[in-house]
């Protein structure tokens, strides 16, 4: 631990500006990972439909389209209501 501390002191005195940036660069790689908005995000797309749902007329064959295509079905949404 001590040897990669006194590595980073000796690079930050004789090159700040590449050091600085790399921090810049890990810190841009790191923070997507533990962000909280990428945990939300995440949780959005995986219940929003790839595609617009078209009302089907149901003829009573159908048991999984729903009658009305305001009538709820699909995943609960309540963890979005809690935030």
């Amino acid at each position: 631990m001590a040897g990669i501390v006194g590595f980073l002191k000796n690079a930050w005195n004789k090159e700040p500006v590449i050091m600085a940036s790399c921090v810049v660069g890990a810190v841009g790689l790191v923070l997507p990972f533990v962000s909280p908005l990428t945990k939300y995000s995440r949780m959005m797309n995986s219940r929003v439909p790839y595609i617009y749902p078209v009302p089907v007329r149901d003829d009573g064959t159908l048991p999984d389209v729903p009658a009305h295509p305001c009538e709820p079905s699909g995943h609960n949404m309540e963890w979005f209501k809690n935030l």
